[in-house]
């Protein structure tokens, strides 16, 4: 069906002109619909199904309106290779070589030659047999995000076959589901599973671009996922095990996040790769000045141009395919603040780009992640998107980092703490100083790492990058990272700077899944897998990047304080408010929220920035909308001196019972009870949890 053309979208965007783009199989072959609005020709360049360079027809397109050309072939059957050429001037700013042939933007599937370039369309069989399977539809705030590389989650995996290392299948094996059930995630977040390509320059090192942010298409699954077999079988084939994939993992209640890369396409700056878009109506899909040059937004050589009706309506296609024809779950954008920009190149909350991904049904259940942010100007938007959106908080992640790394390591340095504790405190709380009260806690998306940087290991055993071996002499990756290696740059066999490593992993991952808003975990981080220094691993495809499944007993221990917190949410709706709380009100599916300090005593106003003072208890009072009342008591205290704690009074609050402590190395087997004005001795940097219960409470 066509997306629904209500309020909200510009006209232009949801033309009918627009409709049915791509190849559209019926009795008697197909028909082709392809965007140009500056082409003078178009020709569908039919293949042999043996042999990608022998062409076995040429047929011309016609203008059919609207910028949209077509034709109808038999020949464009389900296993149909098959390429388009366009012709057109040659003023500045336009790109047409009727000698390249092009990838039709809205192929399904792909088929590579030898070549860098050497790509063919294909057309695919897109039915699939669900089986009655639908999408888990977790909400929000129970939603658990993993963070991960498909290829390296399963590649070396013990229990999966060899023949699924790495591929779609792997992901679904029972093994690897089994693990993600057994930690209590809800949701993979999978890096970029779009058809992507390796810039030459990169090739011409040996080495590849493993993340694939690279896109080459919108809407063909990458075929090097796929198992051999189905490789051997075709692009419909490869298909198929994607969507085999999708469906055994909802089938374990277990959500598909795609990472997306609408921001920029493989075809790089000018003199880059002329695959697609740029070949069919570079003016009309690339962002650029009025001499031709690009405007380049994303840091990759060029920025998809939104602002036109036809590139904003490829992104919004593609959405759609995925969601019905895939069944996915949701969207992490990347750079999404590029899709944001106007024609005047500025970022706008309500682009009509943006306001379409939000009112179009098929939409409507997926959730909608953004990283709000891009390298241009006016590119940081952190806070800026609006209701529906759930947004990458990279506040939240500096703020842990600083509060339990840099502050620390500025404090053995000067002896004292830079800040004090009010503002991790903000950001423990839902971060209500960066979201507006109609979005709520629940549009941060948390995080203390990504695939992009250190790993949680790393952010706590290197100050300093170590990416020598990305060929660009240790200039590419960020160069502020708010790590400490605890006084020892990487490998060490100090035990005591080994413990105290430890007990900030444990310190950040309690903070990550203890926090208000939505917990993103990265793969590996709940083992403490290493990269060895390297906070730019995108073009590493090896045992650098590829999970490890061989754990030391330290790292079981910290798969088992990850599982156990993420037990802990699950169980305790105070940790997980919808809703910011009102003081006064009476919100539904909010927390209340009571600080105090080390004494048990209400937190006084110049306390909460006295950078001497780093003791905090947090009060969390869920409103109850359809879980049963709860309340947790957190203690944090973020000095390495050692600090005795009382507990406070609290209104009908006549026991504490402890839940968690990132004190110990494993986590505590046998919860201890304790009363208000009790002693609760801290080494230096901890978190203790404790539900509150009542004795007698009230019916």
């Amino acid at each position: 069906m066509s997306p629904d053309r209500s309020a909200g979208a510009a006209p232009g965007l949801l033309s009918p002109d627009l409709d049915d783009l791509g190849v559209s199989v019926h009795d008697g072959g197909g028909t082709l619909r392809v965007w140009s609005e500056r082409a003078e020709s178009l020709e569908l360049v039919v293949f042999d199904d043996a042999d990608l360079d022998w062409s076995i027809a040429d047929i011309p397109l016609a203008p059919v309106g609207g910028g949209v050309w077509s034709v109808t072939s038999e020949l464009l059957t389900p296993g149909s290779r098959y390429a388009v050429r366009a012709d057109g001037p040659r003023g500045t700013g336009d790109m047409f070589n009727r000698g390249t042939l092009l990838v039709e933007p809205y192929s399904r599937g792909l088929a590579t030659g030898d070549g860098y370039e050497d790509w063919r369309s294909v057309v695919v069989d897109r039915g699939f047999d669900w089986g009655g399977v639908t999408r888990p539809g977790t909400p929000m705030d129970r939603t658990v995000i993993y963070e991960t590389h498909l290829k390296g989650l399963s590649k070396r995996h013990p229990d999966v076959p060899p023949a699924l290392h790495g591929t779609y299948a792997g992901l679904a094996h029972p093994a690897m589901i089994e693990y993600l059930l057994d930690l209590g995630v809800t949701a993979v977040e999978l890096l970029p599973i779009h058809a992507f390509a390796t810039e030459p320059r990169l090739l011409q090192h040996g080495l590849t671009n493993y993340w694939g942010y690279n896109s080459l298409n919108f809407f063909s699954p990458h075929a090097a996922y796929a198992t051999e077999e189905n490789r051997r079988r075709g692009a419909g084939a490869v298909l198929r095990e994607v969507k085999g994939m999708v469906k055994l993992l909802h089938q374990a209640g277990i959500e598909v996040i795609l990472d997306v890369v609408y921001n920029h396409t493989s075809e790089e700056g000018i003199g880059g790769p002329r695959t697609s878009l740029r070949g069919l109506d570079n003016r009309g899909y690339y962002r650029q000045q009025e001499d031709g040059t690009y405007i380049d937004v994303t840091g990759c050589g060029n920025a998809v141009n939104t602002a036109t009706d036809a590139a904003a309506r490829l992104v919004l296609d593609s959405l759609r395919y995925w969601a019905e024809d895939v069944q996915v779950d949701g969207f992490r954008f990347d750079l999404a603040a590029t899709l944001g920009r106007d024609a005047a190149h500025g970022f706008t909350p309500g682009h009509p780009l943006l306001q379409a991904i939000l009112d179009d049904p098929a939409l409507a259940d997926v959730k909608k992640i953004a990283e709000p942010w891009d390298v241009g100007m006016g590119g940081w938007q952190t806070g800026a998107f609006g209701a529906g959106w759930h947004e990458w908080n990279d506040r939240y992640r500096d703020r842990v980092r600083n509060f339990w790394l840099s502050d620390i390591d500025y404090a053995r340095r000067a002896d004292l703490t830079p800040v004090g504790v009010g503002g991790f405190a903000t950001r423990l709380a839902g971060s209500s100083n960066t979201f507006s009260p109609a979005r709520g806690p629940l549009a941060s998306v948390n995080f203390v790492t990504a695939h992009d940087g250190f790993t949680l290991h790393d952010l706590v055993s290197y100050d300093v990058k170590h990416n020598l071996a990305n060929g660009e002499q240790n200039r590419d990756g960020a160069d502020t990272n708010r790590s400490f290696n605890h006084g020892a740059e990487g490998h060490t066999d100090d035990e005591t700077v080994l413990a105290t490593r430890r007990k900030a992993m444990r310190n950040l991952l309690g903070t990550l899944l203890l926090s208000a808003g939505v917990p993103m975990l990265t793969a590996g981080d709940e083992f403490g897998r290493s990269q060895r220094g390297n906070n730019n691993a995108y073009c590493h495809d090896s045992p650098l990047t590829w999970l490890s499944w061989d754990h030391a007993p330290w790292q079981q221990d910290l798969r088992a304080h990850v599982k156990h917190l993420i037990g802990i949410r699950a169980q305790n709706p105070a940790l997980r408010p919808v809703r910011y709380a009102k003081r006064g009100e009476h919100v539904p599916s909010a927390s209340l929220m009571q600080w105090y300090d080390e004494d048990g005593h209400t937190m006084s106003d110049e306390r909460w920035n006295d950078s001497a003072k780093r003791t905090l208890q947090y009060v969390a009072a869920s409103t109850p909308e359809h879980e049963e009342h709860n309340r947790v008591l957190l203690i944090v205290h973020g000095s390495e001196r050692p600090v005795s704690v009382v507990l406070p009074e609290v209104e009908g609050g006549d026991r504490f019972v402890r839940l968690w402590s990132s004190v110990h190395e494993r986590p505590l087997e046998v919860s201890s009870r304790h009363a208000p004005g009790d002693r609760i001795d801290l080494p230096g940097t901890a978190m203790e949890l404790f539900r509150i219960e009542s004795v007698n409470p009230h019916p």
